[in-house]
């Protein structure tokens, strides 16, 4: 797929909107538009990269480095007990654009295999406060680490 086709690149050149947790040089994380429960991110490596085997090296400690802060922040943010931390291949790929989902867990949550079953956010600002928490909890954790 061209990058000019790709959704996730839209988003992070500013052509789309999404509910954005993490704005930095290399990877970007918002709000998944159909979560499976409020406080499901997805992080994308700015750059056009289709798999994890295609991520360059250079950007392999930006993914990770913040899929491992925004986890902690979804679970402070959304007083979850764990978190789920996943990226597709291809299978099950729904944009083709590698993305890393962070997701809220509790136990008995109702989760039933791998994103089942989908959700949605009551409205805009239902969406807005989720993004504004997890935003929140990643600045703090952050300030923390310095």
């Amino acid at each position: 797929m061209p990058e000019s086709d790709c959704a996730f690149c839209e988003i992070a050149r500013g052509a789309a909107e999404a509910h954005v947790a993490l704005d930095e040089p290399a990877v970007l994380a918002f709000l998944d538009r159909r979560p499976l429960f409020p406080g499901h991110l997805l992080l994308v490596p700015r750059a056009h990269v289709e798999t994890l085997a295609d991520l360059p090296g250079e950007l392999v400690a930006p993914l990770f480095s913040a899929a491992q802060r925004l986890a902690r922040a979804v679970e402070r943010a959304m007083e979850a007990e764990g978190s789920f931390v996943a990226i597709n291949n291809r299978v099950s790929q729904s944009v083709p654009h590698l993305h890393v989902h962070v997701v809220p867990r509790r136990r008995r949550d109702g989760l039933r295999g791998f994103f089942r079953p989908r959700t949605t956010y009551r409205d805009g600002a239902h969406a807005e406060e989720v993004r504004a928490r997890i935003a929140a909890a990643l600045a703090e954790a952050d300030a923390g680490s310095r």
